[in-house]
């Protein structure tokens, strides 16, 4: 006779007994509650086991300091709060210049020492020449194929020539100047009817960087009231609204796939995807006009290359290069600039400004340079930011304070590495904090201080990794010149022609708003009133002829 199991043997010995029934129901929730005791029992003990191994391996393996603990499969995110950079500064703060964090599956590395990211910038620029795939670089950066966002190689190292040769170089920045000129003469003009008025200083300043940008790129103005087609403008800037909303969205299924396999995220995937494929659709549709024109432009003229459009510097190289000069690059190109050329300049403005109201006698000063240096007959130019060191000064102090990207782009690591005596391993994205360089107390006296007195006699270059809002290396930002610029002129112009005044006697709030880059959390509103001067620059406006547009 066969053996019974002994459950089955329980069963029936138990089941041949009268009220049997009760009592192995009474056995069967014993063994359950035995069960989840042991699990509530073992997952403590083994996440336990679990964060003193990984503290273990981490110094075995020399990685840069970290917090205690990593949270499986969380990590570090825990810790994170917005303002990430100033979340990680106090991070450092504790821990040190070099971190090393976990968030979510991704290693990263935070720097926040000139010295250290001097390295890693200089010693292993080549290293860390890579970025890391992230959900905005997908859909936004052309699936990682822009100049921003592709990886170190031939093809970055072509379309950063196409930007710093043909679209950037010096030469062709002076070219233009006299579209950076009319549009700042324009907002001279919309702000003498507004006089002693309050005026949103963030719309204008946000007019004035789209416009002067669109019309260096496509010969178009769609800000403000005179605009060259009305539809055209009105779905432009509809998408860039959109596109800005969209970008400033958090997604943490950069960090944890398992979100994104389990499909939450993929609603905001679907609209980047949807933004961008009409971004993009319009983008051609500008390219078209362009073509079109080229082929039945009878008069020459406008190809002397004075006033030259981006498109029509890059249909010309896509005659004798059309592989290097296709399409799709021209159209990644366009939509690059008028994304880092435009919000980044508009809000160092609105900073710069608000810092000015707020400091009346660092205003007057540069007043005072301006009119010494350029005097009452003619409005200030580009080229006299050379002899407006005070200006640079303001430039550069409101830079150091609030820098447009204050982790610049993020960096990944194509191989191991040293970076500070530490152990690097390959795939590990760097974030350079270059806020906390910058507002470092070791570095700079009185950081939080506005003082543009600090750079007298000493250029940002001399600063270098001190100072590095528009980055630095191979990677760093190849607009900065174009910025530079843009921002001298506007500013010293607002400076030469208007007396400022904040609304109230309360000083301009200075809080800094959540997003990519670095925005002020309340709008500047402010008051002018025309200097003396202001009546021989509108004779010279009126003589100006009208901005050329293409159509």
């Amino acid at each position: 006779m066969t053996e019974m199991p002994l459950l089955e043997r329980c069963n029936a010995r138990y089941m041949s007994k009268p009220n049997a029934r009760p009592t192995l129901r009474t056995a069967k929730l014993n063994l359950m509650a035995m069960a989840i005791g042991a699990i509530f029992l073992y997952i403590p003990l083994f996440l336990v086991l679990y964060i003193l191994t990984e503290h273990f391996l981490h110094k075995i393996r020399n990685l840069p300091p970290t917090p205690f603990p990593s949270i499986p499969i969380l990590g570090h995110l825990h810790l994170l709060k917005k303002p990430i950079y100033r979340s990680l500064y106090n991070i450092s703060h504790r821990y040190g210049p070099v971190v090393f964090l976990r968030l979510g599956y991704r290693s990263i590395l935070i720097v926040s020492s000139p010295s250290i990211a001097e390295e890693c910038l200089t010693k292993n620029d080549i290293v860390f020449a890579n970025r890391p795939r992230l959900l905005i670089s997908k859909c936004f950066g052309y699936n990682n194929t822009n100049l921003v966002w592709s990886s170190y190689g031939d093809h970055w190292r072509n379309l950063r020539r196409i930007c710093t040769v043909e679209i950037l170089s010096t030469h062709r920045l002076h070219m233009l100047s006299i579209v950076r000129l009319e549009e700042v003469r324009s907002l001279i003009q919309r702000l003498l009817k507004c006089e002693n008025q309050l005026v949103n200083m963030k719309h204008e300043f946000f007019d004035l960087t789209f416009n002067l940008m669109l019309r260096m790129i496509v010969g178009k103005r769609f800000y403000g009231d005179d605009v060259d087609d009305v539809d055209e403008a009105k779905l432009f800037r509809e998408l860039q609204a959109e596109s800005t909303r969209l970008s400033g969205k958090s997604n943490i299924g950069d960090f944890i796939p398992l979100i994104k396999w389990l499909g939450f995220g993929s609603t905001l995937e679907k609209d980047m995807m949807n933004c961008q494929n009409r971004r993009d659709t319009l983008m051609q549709s500008l390219i078209e006009q362009h073509r079109r024109r080229r082929m039945t432009e009878i008069d020459d003229s406008f190809r002397d290359g004075r006033k030259k459009t981006m498109i029509e510097v890059l249909l010309e190289l896509q005659e004798s290069e059309p592989e290097q000069y296709n399409d799709e690059t021209i159209r990644a190109l366009m939509l690059l600039m008028l994304v880092a050329g435009t919000e980044t300049s508009g809000s160092i403005m609105e900073w710069a400004l608000s810092l000015l109201l707020n400091h009346p006698t660092i205003l007057k000063k540069a007043q005072t340079e301006i009119d010494h240096q350029v005097g009452h007959e003619r409005s200030i130019d580009e080229s006299d930011m050379a002899h407006l060191p005070y200006l640079r000064g303001i430039i550069n102090e409101t830079l150091r304070m609030y820098p447009p990207a204050p982790l610049l782009v993020p960096h990944e690591s194509s191989e191991d590495c040293s970076v500070g005596g530490y152990h690097i391993p390959r795939g590990t994205v760097l974030y350079i904090n270059i806020w906390a360089i910058q507002n470092d107390p070791k570095i700079w006296a009185h950081p939080r201080k506005f003082d543009p007195d600090r750079f007298n006699g000493h250029e940002s270059e001399n600063y270098r990794f001190n100072l590095m809002p528009f980055g630095l290396g191979r990677r760093g930002c190849p607009g900065e010149g174009l910025g530079l610029r843009m921002i001298g002129l506007v500013l010293g112009s607002l400076i030469q022609c208007f007396e400022w005044e904040r609304p109230s006697e309360q000083l301009v709030d200075m809080t800094e708003g959540i997003a990519i880059t670095m925005p002020k959390a309340q709008h500047l509103h402010a008051k002018c009133r025309p200097r003396p001067i202001i009546v021989n620059l509108l004779s010279q406006t009126k003589s100006s002829p009208r901005p050329s547009t293409i159509v």
